[in-house]
Order: structure tokens, then C-alpha cells, then sequence
């Protein structure tokens, strides 16, 4: 409608000639929304409130005298509140274009303050430190402006003088050497790596053409074996076979020598023993034969001493009785020999060896202390002794041959 004005969101609308004001302004400012605008008793005038832009290139001179060419940005703008409307509108609502130049001019002035109170060093470390002074120095200006800085950035730093250069110089060396350091220990590393790869590929090949020579030795093995396997499985029979034969004589000659062992050995020591135990029977009963008679002998002897000691004392005495003993003394001998030969006749074992042999000639004088006595009852009594006739050997039984002699 052609009374009724609406701002933009970026712009604020200045109306004067209105009884109504906002603050201390001599005008009413509408931001957001549309009002009335009577003709000829009002005046409606539009304020950007945009974002704006403007660049700073300036020499400074720092702390240390040496000039610098210092490029910046400022990022800027018409406060949103009513003072700050108030104000740009008194100072740029005819010149809203010209505010970029002003204000830069107004950061530059400031730059070229915060940029002598440093050294080259710091303006070139501390970029943000001397961006936040120069906001921080301009800021009681701006807010008279009616103006908000968003942003201030030190874009670059020349050097009119060859300064930083030099300054740079040291550390560029040191950086190119390093860089030289590292270009040749990568070189070197490299060539290393070269060398550790050939040796591999090397190695790999070296590995390659034992294992090829590997598999060949053993395919012309496994074909020699193979060739080689007729050959081999009939030495191989042939060796069993052979195995086979000489086992076969080797019990052969086992079974030899036990038949040899049954049929000679053990019948000739059986024959052996048999002869060595008729001998030694034989020299047993011609031994006991011996002590047989030397026995009779030395009885017979001491009979006869006796005798003759008895018939002294009873020729002495007178007694009747030793005088028949004394004939039975005196047919002794022949019951001694009619005893020996009736063991001389028959055949006996001796058992128990020599002890036998004593027990026999033993038996053999007790039978005649039996007669002996005998006599002395017979002369006693009066029977046939007394008439002078002899008694009759007595017979000898016979030993049991039930078992072997166990003397030799």
C-alpha cells in the first residue's frame, strides 16, 4: 500500500516527523514488522543492517623499526539495537556506502598503534593477539559508530626489508638441511630396501632352484627306485629263500643232534653208568670178602687166647666146665670156616658199606657167644657136650637185597 511500509529483515526503518520516539532519538524505528507513514507530515528512510567488509593494507612500523606491509579484514555491521540503529543512522543514512572506507581507515589507524607496541617475532607468532587488540582499541569508537565487529583477521604480513626473511633464513637452512638428512636417509633407507629386496628376490630364487634341484633329485630317485624295484623284490626273494633253507638246516641239525643226544649219548652213559656201578659192586664185595676173613682171622686169634687163658685158669682150678669150652675153642676154627664159607657161597648186598660190613661179621661173633653159651649150658645139664660131641655151625641167614648198597 502506498502508506504502509514494511522493512526488510536486514534493514531498519527510520521514521520522523513522528510524535512518538524510541529513546532519546528524535525519530521512531520500526525493525520487523510494517507501520503507517502519513505523507507530508512524515519521512520514512531505510538503514542497512547487513554485513559488511573492509579491507586494511598498511605499512607499520614495529617495535624494532622495521617496516611491514600488513593486510587485514574486517567483518562488520549496524548493531541490532536501538542506540546502535540510532547512531549509524546520524552518521551514515546518506552515506551508507562510504562506511567501509571510514571504518577502515578507523582499523588502520588502530593497526598501525598495536603493531608498533610489537616485535616482528610476536606479529608473526601472535596473529590473533594483535587482530583482538586492534577490536579492543577500536571497540568505544565502533559502539559511537552505532557499529558491531564480527571478525577481524590478520591476513598477511609483508616484509618490505627482507626481515622475516632473514629471520627465516637460519631456520630455512636448518629445514633444508634436515630435508637434505631425511632426502638421503630416505635415499638410503631406500637403497637398503632395494638391497634387503634383491637379496630376497635372491634368496627366493636361490630357494627356487633348490627346491627344483630337490624335486628333480628325488622324481630320478623315485624313478631309480622304481626301475630298481624288479631287481630288489627278487634278490629279495631270493635272500628269503635262502633265509627259509638256512633255518630249515638249522633245525635239521637241532633235530640231529637231539636224535644223536637220544639214540648215542644217553644209552652210552647209561652203559657208562651201569658198568661204573657193577664195578664199583664188585670192589664192594671183594672188599667185604677181605674184611670177612681178616675179621674171622682176628677172632679166631683172640678166641684161642681166650681159650687158652681159661683152660690155664680152670687146668688151675680144676672146673669141668672150662674144660668143655675149651673144646669148643678148640673146634672154632672150624665152625669159622664153615661159617666164612657159607658167606663165601652166597651172594649179598651189602648195605651201608663198611658199617655193613661190621654189622655182619658182628651178627656173625654173637652167633658164636650164642654157642659159646650154649656149651656152658650143655656142660651144665649134661647133654651132648658133655659126652664130647661138637656142636653144628650155625646156618646164616641170608640179608635182604631189597635195597642198593650205599657205600662203594
Amino acid at each position: 500500500m502506498l502508506f504502509w511500509h514494511v522493512p526488510a529483515p536486514n534493514q531498519a526503518l527510520l521514521i520522523s516527523g513522528s510524535k512518538r520516539r524510541t529513546g532519546d532519538a528524535q525519530f521512531r524505528i520500526v525493525t520487523g514488522h510494517g507501520c503507517w507513514v502519513m505523507p507530508v507530515k512524515q519521512k520514512a528512510s531505510l538503514l542497512s543492517l547487513s554485513l559488511r567488509e573492509s579491507e586494511i593494507a598498511e605499512e607499520c612500523v614495529t617495535q624494532q623499526g622495521i617496516r611491514l606491509g600488513v593486510r587485514a579484514v574486517a567483518v562488520f555491521k549496524v548493531g541490532d539495537d536501538q542506540t546502535s540503529i540510532s547512531n549509524a543512522a546520524r552518521r551514515f543514512l546518506d552515506e551508507q556506502t562510504s562506511m567501509e572506507e571510514l571504518v577502515g581507515r578507523i582499523f588502520a589507524g588502530h593497526l598501525r598503534s598495536i603493531v608498533g607496541g610489537l616485535t616482528v617475532e610476536q606479529i608473526i607468532r601472535e596473529r590473533d593477539r594483535v587482530a583482538q587488540e586492534v577490536k579492543e582499541g577500536s571497540h568505544s569508537e565502533m559502539e559511537k559508530l552505532g557499529i558491531v565487529v564480527d571478525a577481524l583477521q590478520i591476513q598477511e604480513i609483508g616484509d618490505v626489508s627482507g626481515y622475516i626473511t632473514n629471520l627465516a633464513a637460519p631456520h630455512a637452512a636448518a629445514v633444508a638441511s634436515a630435508a637434505r638428512i631425511a632426502q638421503a636417509k630416505a635415499d638410503q633407507e631406500a637403497a637398503e630396501r632395494e638391497q634387503q629386496a634383491a637379496a630376497l628376490k635372491a634368496e627366493y630364487e636361490r630357494d627356487t632352484a633348490i627346491k627344483k634341484a630337490g624335486f628333480l633329485a628325488e622324481t630320478e630317485q623315485y624313478n631309480a627306485r622304481a626301475a630298481q624295484a624288479g631287481p630288489l623284490s627278487q634278490a629279495r626273494a631270493s635272500q628269503e629263500v635262502i633265509e627259509e633253507q638256512t633255518a630249515l638246516a638249522e633245525r635239521q641239525a637241532a633235530l640231529a643232534a637231539q636224535r644223536l643226544e637220544a639214540e648215542v649219548r644217553r644209552p652210552a652213559d647209561a652203559e657208562a653208568y651201569r658198568q661204573r656201578t657193577l664195578a664199583e659192586a664188585q670192589r664192594d664185595q671183594v672188599q667185604f670178602e677181605a674184611d670177612a676173613r681178616a675179621y674171622t682171622e682176628r677172632a679166631v686169634a683172640q678166641a684161642r687166647a681166650d681159650a687158652n687163658n681159661v683152660l690155664a685158669a680152670s687146668l688151675r682150678d680144676g672146673n669141668q666146665e672150662l674144660i668143655a669150652a675149651n673144646r669148643t675153642v678148640e673146634n672154632l676154627p672150624v665152625l669159622a670156616e664153615a661159617a666164612a664159607k657159607g658167606i663165601s657161597d652166597s651172594h649179598l648186598t651189602v648195605l651201608n658199606g663198611t658199617d655193613g660190613m661190621n654189622e655182619i661179621v658182628s651178627g656173625i661173633v654173637g652167633q658164636g657167644l650164642a654157642i659159646l653159651d650154649t656149651l656152658k649150658k650143655e656142660t651144665d645139664t649134661g647133654g651132648p657136650l658133655a659126652n664130647g660131641s661138637a656142636p653144628q655151625p650155625p646156618r646164616l641167614t641170608k640179608l635182604p637185597q631189597d635195597r642198593p648198597a650205599s657205600g662203594s
